[in-house]
């Protein structure tokens, strides 16, 4: 029996770096964009090109490098966001143009104050005006799912008149439940007259905890593209997560029968890692199929069951999904072979240079730490690819706190600026921390106010490294930053000096056009 294809849309880069906090900067973009590509994704939603400079930068050069995916942006239903997406995807080998508007009554009454028949009439146009640019548009009405089913009916019907080749039907705040989702795709395929000529899609987010389970719905209703993000990552509780769609389908083909994706299933994991690693959240342990404990047992029944058989306490097969039965210790006395066959495994493509200074640098913490794990290894190959040079102001190369009972802490700091000079200063706190800061701020002239302070253990064990994640204002500015470092109080000076570097980034461009709009 032939089987029919179930198309993978991500939006990782658009719809999941609108999860606060999980800002990406251009590299980080194209390195995942590179590893979607490996997962064999149909689509990958670069971003929203008129949000930002840079949301417009990043989409551009991810149309022009990656190939054999179709490359997508988002649009609202206005020219100006048309033009400004076909214009980044000019050299996509594949693009597609994504303009959504909302159609709820809520929306309609609230948002974007128009009547229905004015709702109409933007979409038409704006779709009418993408075909100009591209072949492939995708029109999303948002908030669909608390949008009257005959209005809906209607809505989709004309996008599709006026050239939508893929009609997305977004559950935008996971409102629905899969029993009354696979309804409703069913009502548009019944009602829709020129329904065959579309793709149906599915969007939807997990504001009940739903998402996979409507979109698995929708896909046996009819629906033949799913939007999705690695780690289910997104707008508030996030969206429905890529894996466990992909590996649904992929265990339960008696279920989902006659469909299948093209995801080559062993990138998954080394993309959710990267993924994590790079937007700094991290996946939880009991998570479906990515988690650390997805394939552990430690039942006394489970493990007796599971060396007799493993199919008795588990229903897919780790390395399906690029995990290993084994893991590669990395120590003081590995190489640099067994280095880079780490770094790969992981999802990283190094160049030489790159390669010879994570060495250096996992040759020193490997002389403070008995073992170095995976995330030991993210930490080290961030710091050298994807930080960015020209947009630092501040190093921090020293410091000094001293602390007794009873008296205020002292700190001394010394910072580097871009043109080589050094900076030192001191200061008192509340706690070491806050003298550090405070000390730091003197340098700077700026005043920062802390509004969030979070400490992780990045790796095992006893001398296993921090992660110190900040969250800092200034003049209404939010900005997140992150150090990392065996000496959480080090850590806590670099996490501090990151953040105030991307503020004072952010106070050289200004605001951003597009910004409060954020899509289906």
């Amino acid at each position: 029996m032939q089987r029919e294809k179930l198309i993978i849309f991500d939006t990782t880069l658009r719809d999941g770096e609108q999860c606060p906090g999980a800002s990406l900067n251009i590299k980080e973009k194209l390195e995942i964009a590179r590893q979607l590509a490996l997962l064999k994704v149909d689509v990958i939603e670069a971003g929203f090109p008129v949000a930002s400079p840079g949301d417009f930068e990043s989409v551009k050069q991810i149309a022009t490098e990656i190939r054999g995916v179709t490359i997508a942006g988002l649009s609202r239903a206005l020219e100006k966001d048309i033009e400004s997406t076909a214009k980044a995807l000019e050299k996509a080998e594949k693009p597609r143009i994504h303009v959504f508007l909302s159609t709820s009554k809520v929306h309609r009454d609230h948002m974007v104050e128009k009547a229905k028949e004015e709702i109409i009439e933007m979409g038409v146009k704006a779709v009418s005006f993408a075909r100009k640019f591209c072949d492939d548009v995708e029109f999303s009405p948002m908030d669909a799912t608390r949008t009257e089913k005959d209005f809906l009916v209607e809505v989709t019907h004309e996008m599709i008149q006026a050239g939508a080749t893929t009609v997305n039907i977004p559950d935008t705040v996971g409102y629905t439940i899969p029993e009354e989702f696979a309804k409703l795709i069913g009502y548009l395929k019944k009602n829709v007259d020129n329904i065959n000529k579309a793709i149906i899609s599915v969007h939807c987010h997990n504001d009940l905890g739903l998402a996979v389970s409507n979109s698995l719905a929708a896909v046996q209703a009819g629906a033949r593209q799913v939007e999705c993000t690695i780690n289910g990552i997104g707008e508030r509780a996030g969206n429905a997560a890529m894996e466990e769609i992909v590996m649904a389908v992929r265990t339960r083909k008696d279920f989902f029968s006659g469909i299948e994706t093209n995801i080559e299933t062993r990138h998954i994991q080394p993309c959710s890692k990267l993924v994590s690693s790079l937007t700094g959240f991290f996946v939880q342990r009991n998570k479906a199929i990515v988690g650390k404990n997805a394939f552990a047992h430690e039942s006394g029944i489970h493990q007796h069951g599971f060396l007799k058989r493993k199919d008795t306490f588990e229903i897919m097969d780790p390395k399906d999904v690029g995990g290993e039965e084994s893991e590669l210790v990395m120590g003081k006395h590995s190489g640099r072979n067994a280095l880079l066959h780490k770094i790969q495994e992981l999802g990283y493509n190094l160049s030489q240079e790159e390669l010879d200074k994570v060495f250096e640098e996992f040759k020193i913490l490997a002389d403070e730490k008995k073992e170095i794990f995976e995330d030991d290894l993210h930490t080290l190959i961030q710091k050298q690819k994807f930080s960015e040079e020209q947009q630092v102001t501040y190093e921090l190369e020293n410091i000094k706190c001293e602390f007794e009972s009873g008296s205020d802490p002292q700190a001394t700091v010394t910072l580097i600026s871009r043109d080589g000079k050094k900076h030192n200063s001191s200061s008192g706190g509340d706690g070491p921390v806050d003298a550090i800061y405070n000390a730091i701020d003197k340098i700077t002239g700026l005043t920062c106010k802390l509004l969030d302070y979070q400490v992780m253990s990045k790796t095992k064990g006893q001398d296993a490294q921090g992660e110190v994640t900040v969250r800092v204002e200034n003049e209404k500015r939010e900005v997140l930053g992150k150090g990392a470092g065996v000496n959480t109080i080090e850590a806590s000076g670099f996490a501090y000096v990151n953040a105030i570097n991307k503020l004072l980034l952010k106070l050289k461009s200004g605001p951003v056009e597009g910004k409060d709009v954020p899509g289906p």
